[in-house]
This record gives structure tokens, sequence and C-alpha cells, in this order.
């Protein structure tokens, strides 16, 4: 009697990958024009990145690679696509106002790609575009996992339905070359409960690298005069150990890899993040909150996504990046770096994240990133920025509330 043959799986997950290239090229110009070519250009090398280099089973396959774009802005580059191994879609406009056709036809594909008969493990969306979201919703219905690559600012619900996001910084120092170690595959494409075996797994071979930061860590809080703040900890950690930007030693992100220190150290995510020393200080002795004009700061930020940072936070914040941008010229991932580092240093510690938000309001209300900014200058055009999505958001203030939201919002550099 035959017995049916099984072909035997290869390993690596089976992912497929949408590139919404208008939204994401377009998100990049405004970021870094260089990152941008790069990411038209040379597809194949943020692509192999995200593969996570050899085989093995921690590797990616991208089994389909479906590239959208407009043919009438953007048909030169379709060749360096289709040599990457992508298959392009045109997707001219079809309005008036002129709106392409790519949201239709991705969602179009990537449903197809769920119900067909290859089984993917892993969906990428490379797009900022909330729009998107009901699709995440759909992938994770279905128990896939899901990855979205941002060039923009992302909406909260857009992030928080998806598995994995690749911030825009970190895809820029993908496209200029500043991470060499591929983004690995566990946790965000294995099924979930191998994901989370191996997420606690992996910490144990990493141990001998990251010594060197917890003793830091340690050291730090256990002379500090109370409990010290989470991004300080943070930047004193990756000084001596710059590879835990990658993944915080497999745990993800830098509050999971504090919390499991242990050796008397506390962690709180509360309020943006605090750490002490639990021998001498408890949670009763974290600060009270930030002193700001209650009301409209909470209103915008939970409304906008604008990153919930003191008025005396901008003001550094501005300050830093106008002294950085006239020492010399920075890119503009370095530039969000140098900045986050700067303002820690001087006791406003404000998150990467923050500054990359601010840095593409900038850039959205074109604002030139050189040796002419000033911190004034800074503060009134990315409050132009922030003023422009109170607005699409539809958000009203009177007199008072709009006077408060300048003031907060410029750092105190504008006061009405």
């Amino acid at each position: 009697m035959n017995e049916a043959r099984t072909t035997p799986r290869r390993p690596g997950l089976r992912a497929a990958m949408f590139v919404d290239f208008d939204n994401v090229y377009l998100g990049l110009q405004a970021l870094d024009p260089q990152a941008a070519r790069r990411f038209a250009e040379d597809p194949k090398h943020w692509a192999d990145a995200l593969s996570a280099g050899g085989p093995g089973e921690n590797s990616r396959r991208f089994l389909i690679r479906n590239c959208y774009l407009n043919p009438v802005a953007f048909s030169k580059y379709r060749t360096y696509w289709t040599r990457a191994g992508f298959r392009v879609i045109d997707c001219p406009s079809l309005t008036q106002r002129g709106k392409s056709s790519t949201d239709i036809n991705l969602v179009l594909d990537a449903m197809d790609t769920l119900t067909g008969v290859n089984e993917i493990d892993e969906f990428f969306i490379a797009s900022a575009d909330a729009d998107f979201t009901s699709l995440i919703q759909r992938f994770r219905a279905a128990d896939k996992l899901t990855t979205v690559i941002a060039a923009g600012a992302v909406a909260f619900a857009y992030r928080e339905m998806a598995d994995n996001v690749v911030e825009s910084h970190d895809f820029v120092a993908i496209l200029n070359g500043s991470i060499v170690e591929p983004l690995r595959a566990v946790e965000s494409g294995q099924p979930q409960k191998e994901a989370q075996g191996a997420a606690k797994a992996k910490p144990k071979t990493k141990a001998k690298s990251v010594s060197a930061a917890i003793r830091e860590v340690c050291d730090l809080v256990r002379t500090a005069p109370g409990p010290v703040v989470g991004a300080m900890v943070a930047h004193r950690a990756l000084t001596v150990d710059p590879s835990l930007k990658t993944d915080w030693a497999g745990f993800g992100k830098f509050g999971t890899w504090v919390a499991q220190i242990g050796q008397g150290v506390e962690y709180s995510p509360s309020r943006g993040g605090w750490v002490w020393d639990a021998q001498r200080f408890s949670s009763d002795d974290l600060p009270v909150e930030a002193e700001v004009e209650p009301g409209i700061e909470e209103r915008v930020a939970r409304v906008t996504d604008v990153p919930a940072l003191s008025e005396a936070q901008f003001r550094q914040l501005f300050q830093a990046m106008a002294a950085r941008l006239q020492e010399q010229p920075v890119n503009r991932s370095d530039l969000s770096r140098l900045v986050r580092d700067d303002c820690v240093t001087a006791g406003q510690p404000v998150s990467r994240g923050a500054v990359n938000f601010v840095i593409q309001g900038l850039g959205y209300v074109n604002f030139q990133l050189d040796e002419t900014a000033t911190a004034e200058g800074l503060a009134a055009a990315w409050t132009d920025d922030v003023e422009e999505l109170c607005r699409v958001a539809l958000m009203e203030f009177d007199d008072g509330e709009r006077q408060a939201l300048r003031r907060w919002a410029s750092g105190g550099y504008l006061e009405s």
C-alpha cells in the first residue's frame, strides 16, 4: 500500500510583506531624505535585515513581497523593486483629489493571502496609515502575528493592535546601516506559546553581556537620593552596553528588562517610568505629577498622540536640538539620539520616541532643520503643528485654553 507523502516544512517563519510605497517614501522624506532614497532604490537591503539573516528556525522567509505605488509619481523606482524580488502593483490615482487605489488593492491582496493555501505566520504592513487598523484586527482574529513598519506618526489604536512596530527611527537606522544586527524573528514571528517560551529562554544567553549594565543600574539606584526616572536609568545602561538598544536582551523593552533585574531594584511604569532601591524607598516615594496646568495637556496628548512632556521638557528639547543643529550637520536619526541624550544629561529626560515625534511634526510644517534653527523658531514651528493636529482632531478651546496650549507646547517660548 502506498503511503501518502508529506513534504516537510522548510525551516524559518513564513511571512508576507505589503508595502504602501507612497506612504513610507513620503514619510521618510520628511524625516531623512537620504534614508528615503535608500528605501526606494535598495529594498533588498532592508528586506534582508527584516529576514533576520541566515537560515534557521529564527529566520523569516518572505513568501510574498508586494509593493503598491503610484506609477505617475514613482514609476522610476519600479525596476529597483522588481530586481529585489518584489511584485509591484500599480495604484494610479482614481479621483480628482489625487487619492490612489493603494489601500483597496493592498487589503484585497492581504485578505486573499490570509485565506489562501499558504500558511503565513506573520504579516508585515509597511505603512503608517491608520486605515489599515481593521486589516490588522483581521490578522489577529486569525491568530496571525503582525508587524507594522512606520515612517511617521502612528495612531495609538493602530500601534496597539499590532504585535510589533518598527518605529521611524529604527527603520531609518536600518536604512542608513546604523543597525548591524538583523532583526530577529523570535517573539514576533512564532506561534504565541512558542514565542513566550523563547522570550523566557533568550535572556539567559545574554546574561554575560548585560551584566555590566545591570551593575551600572544597581550602583545608580543604590546611591541615588530617591527614585530615578526611567529614561535616566535606560541611558546609563545603554552607555555601558549599547547592544541593549536592539531588544533589551530579549525582553523587548526597557521596563520589562529592568523589572527582572531583582537585587532590590524595583520599577514602576507610572508617570513615564521610575526605578528605585527597594531597601530605601517604595512607590510612595515617587514624585507627584509634573507641574503643568491640569486639563489641556492631558486632553491633547490623549487625543492627538502628542508626547505628554512637561513645559520644561519641551523647552529643554528645543534648546538641545538647536545646539546640536548649530554644531554640525547631522542626519535626523542621529539627531534624535543626541537630543535625547542631551535632555537626559540636563536633568529633563525625554524619550527618543518623543524627540522623533517632534522632528516629524517639524517636517510636516516644512521647518528647515539646519544651522539657522533657534530654540524659539523650533518651538514656534512645533506649536503650529500641535495646533494643526488639534484642529484635525476637532478639538475646541476657549481663549484661556488656547493660550495654555501654546505656552505648554512651546516650552514657555510662546505666551500667547
